[in-house]
């Protein structure tokens, strides 16, 4: 089994460059049943615990339309991940694999992202199932699930485009 923060036989760690300010805001926090990381789903189940997205203000009114969808996509910050490992095991089987391979949550910006079923909006509270974060995971942003929309055609030769006379 893991250990928060360890690293294994066949992972390597890098020293990470000095922070930068991305600009990323926190719109809300995430509300799970887990408190640690050995006890968090490896990845969201929809028949998996109702969770609760509280949304800050001033982005409450954002969720306006967002009950319409039956899937949502959620982006979170891994707040308490390794950002340090580019080889990791994730089998503890002494075999290494590439960061960008894995959906693990040690990664240098640690994104996390589920598609998660909607429940229901509660004023500022969006009740959803499938997430695998800790609660009190910081929420980057919500959107809807991008598969239910149909891909734009790129443009022709000969199609308007912006700027055009």
């Amino acid at each position: 089994m893991v250990r928060e923060n360890e690293i294994r036989e066949a992972e390597t760690a890098v020293t990470l460059p000095p922070p930068t300010d991305a600009g990323l805001l926190f719109i809300g926090r995430i509300h799970t049943p887990w408190t640690s990381r050995m006890e968090t789903p490896r990845q969201g189940r929809v028949d998996g615990p109702i969770c609760r997205i509280v949304v800050f203000e001033p982005w409450v009114s954002a969720l306006a339309g967002l009950e319409q969808y039956e899937r949502i996509e959620v982006l979170y910050w891994l707040h308490l991940s390794r950002r340090d490992l580019v080889l990791q095991s994730p089998a503890n089987d002494r075999t290494s694999r590439g960061t960008f391979s894995l959906r693990s949550p040690a990664r240098p910006n640690p994104i996390g992202t589920a598609i998660a079923r909607l429940v229901g909006i509660e004023g500022g509270t969006v009740m959803v199932r499938g997430l695998d974060c800790l609660d009190g995971t910081p929420l980057l942003d919500l959107k809807p699930d991008r598969t239910l929309f149909t891909p734009l055609a790129p443009p022709q030769r000969g199609d308007f485009q912006i700027g055009d006379p």
